[in-house]
């Protein structure tokens, strides 16, 4: 666990990563970008081979950027810019590959995108009522749990209607839509430690893999197979000379 005095972005260039505050837990594939503001305490993990790349903001631009963990749909320009930012050459100090003016501009412009960026539905609240939390154990210990809410209930002794009420009121959304959020971090987790979609869907609760993608492609943006195959972050050639100017 760490916190900092700055805030930061978190980038995985190949692989995924799940960024853990008490807020919740966000998961990061490679065309998402997580922003943890400065001061919350977290921790990163890995799955699969993953390319971590961090970037930390200075308050002067963390201020455009929501106060609380919040995970961004990356543009193939912030793409190219978070590339850029975290190279090999910039931690060579004789010959770094952009001067102090030119990171400031390009974290400008990679800052005034990210506000144009949709947040995306993967950041997972950590519920704090006692009720919500034994609930969350069970489904994060076995995600293909296909037990209602009212099942879920009698199991810790609270009725439908105040499970009901606390996912709203804490979390901001039903149980189904938490627990399919919850079975889409799983999902991830497991595609990129090599389990093809089949495996995955199953592991994760769907009745069948055609639900599953469905699901998928509806809160990543792309299938199960695509994701996979790393298609989903091919960046157009043109956009490689974006970050020219700012050399």
């Amino acid at each position: 666990m760490q916190s900092h005095t700055r805030g930061h972005l978190v980038y995985a260039a190949s692989g995924v990563l799940a960024v853990h505050t008490e807020r919740g837990t966000s998961i990061v594939p490679a065309n998402r970008v997580a922003w943890t503001p400065a001061g919350f305490t977290h921790y990163h993990r890995a799955h699969g081979d993953t390319d971590m790349r961090i970037v930390f903001l200075a308050p002067s631009l963390a201020r455009f950027i929501p106060e609380r963990p919040v995970v961004f749909l990356a543009s193939d320009l912030a793409r190219e810019v978070l590339l850029a930012l975290t190279g090999p050459r910039n931690y060579d100090d004789d010959a770094p590959a952009y001067s102090r003016s030119a990171r400031l501009r390009l974290l400008r412009v990679l800052v005034d995108d990210l506000r144009e960026a949709p947040e995306q539905p993967l950041h997972l609240p950590e519920p704090r009522d006692d009720r919500l939390q034994a609930i969350a154990r069970m489904l994060h210990e076995n995600p293909a749990d296909n037990a209602s809410l009212a099942e879920l209930g009698k199991t810790i002794g609270a009725s439908t209607r105040t499970l009901s009420r606390l996912f709203r009121k804490e979390l901001g959304m039903t149980f189904y839509e938490w627990r399919t959020q919850l079975r889409i971090h799983h999902a991830l987790v497991l595609l990129a430690d090599g389990h093809d979609t089949t495996q995955t869907a199953y592991a994760c609760g769907w009745a069948n893999p055609s639900g599953f993608i469905a699901a998928f492609t509806d809160i990543i943006g792309t299938t199960p197979g695509r994701y996979r195959t790393g298609r989903h972050t091919t960046i157009p050639a043109r956009l490689k000379s974006a970050i020219s100017d700012a050399e």
